[in-house]
């Protein structure tokens, strides 16, 4: 049995459904839906965490049944380079980002300053928006799941599937390895630090559009360290990465080449960047739209560089060339984000206008 490809789809089921009940909470008020909307929550956290726990397992045993193993590992890597392929793969990278939202939003909710503001309606929707986008993140891996797996078909021969968790497993003797370029230490290290920034750049967008539907001023309480969390480790994926490329794609004596992926990554870091010089004004009673308006941009353009990176619409040494369902899903995910926090804006802009 394919226990991998059931725990995808238990995160998934996990988090839609403690989405659907924390909206009920909010709506209603009453407390049996957040009960169960935070058991669904740590249930999704902990099926998260085996997933990922189970694919590093599988590419550090070499089980090229797997085809996300076959693709990305093999028996002459070290054991460091075998887990680094967890993110050296779209599948890979993205379980490793919706472990991470889901990590951030337990320390959230129960660490630190902000566990003050649990049981606000701030804290009800920033975690409603935070755990709606991980179950996008984890229906992404439900459509190419990274525990995708060979097997064999009477008369007909070896085939992949994606759907069916219960086939015997084929066993394949070898896998085709990393890609040359992507064993290097620098490699190994700025996938997972950028995307922990990309996911810790949630949590600011979460309360953001939380303030903009209550208008709670109290939401900077919540962006203002993760943005900075968000923020530095950005400023370290993009300088991680800048070393790799330095050393491995042959671009000389220059750092930075303005490749397509590159530049989708530095954009967030300036409106992060800016979000984090506006945000201490904010507190005098200044820049009260631009603020929210920069945190909500920052993570959409994350989305966008994300969208880069998988659509294949785009040629890019760090981009997949192909443009696929995924990269579709993504699109649309790309849209409704943009369209309904432009809709949020709009209409706080026009209240203080009055």
């Amino acid at each position: 049995m394919n226990f991998g490809m059931i725990l995808i789809w238990l995160a998934f089921i996990t988090a839609l459904g403690a989405t659907a009940y924390s909206l009920l909470k909010i709506r209603t008020d009453r407390q049996k839906f957040d009960i169960l909307s935070k058991k669904l929550e740590i249930a999704c956290a902990t099926t998260v965490t085996l997933a990922m726990l189970t694919l590093i397992l599988q590419l550090l045993s070499m089980n090229a049944s797997y085809d996300y193993v076959f693709s990305h590992s093999s028996t002459d890597l070290a054991w460091y380079y075998r887990i680094s392929a967890l993110w050296a793969g779209q599948e890979g990278s993205m379980l490793l980002w919706a472990w991470a939202i889901m990590m951030i939003l337990l320390v959230v909710q129960y660490t630190g300053s902000t566990k003050q503001l649990a049981g606000t309606r701030l804290m009800d929707l920033t975690r409603m928006t935070s755990l709606g986008i991980t179950s996008v993140l984890l229906l992404l891996l439900v459509l190419k799941n990274p525990f995708a797996a060979y097997h064999v078909v009477q008369g007909v021969g070896v085939e992949l599937t994606n759907w069916n968790p219960f086939v015997t497993l084929y066993e394949v003797a070898y896998g085709q390895g990393m890609n040359p370029m992507l064993r290097n230490p620098w490699m190994a290290v700025h996938p997972p630090v950028l995307f922990l920034g990309y996911a810790a750049f949630t949590i600011p967008f979460a309360a953001a559009i939380a303030n903009l539907v209550i208008k709670d001023e109290r939401w900077t309480d919540i962006a203002r360290d993760w943005m900075r969390v968000a923020w530095l480790f950005l400023t370290l994926g993009i300088g991680l990465g800048g070393f790799w490329a330095y050393e491995v794609l042959g671009w000389g004596a220059w750092y930075w080449t303005w490749d397509p992926v590159e530049t989708s990554s530095l954009i967030p870091w300036i409106t992060s960047t800016a979000f984090l010089h506006a945000r201490t004004r904010a507190t005098y009673g200044e820049y009260q739209f631009l603020a929210p308006l920069l945190a909500v941009l920052s993570f959409i353009l994350v989305i966008f560089a994300t969208f880069v990176t998988r659509s294949g619409m785009w040629a890019s040494v760090h981009s997949w060339q192909d443009f696929s369902l995924e990269g579709m899903a993504i699109a649309i995910f790309l849209v409704v984000l943009t369209s309904s926090s432009a809709i949020l804006l709009a209409r706080r802009y026009f209240e203080d206008e009055k």
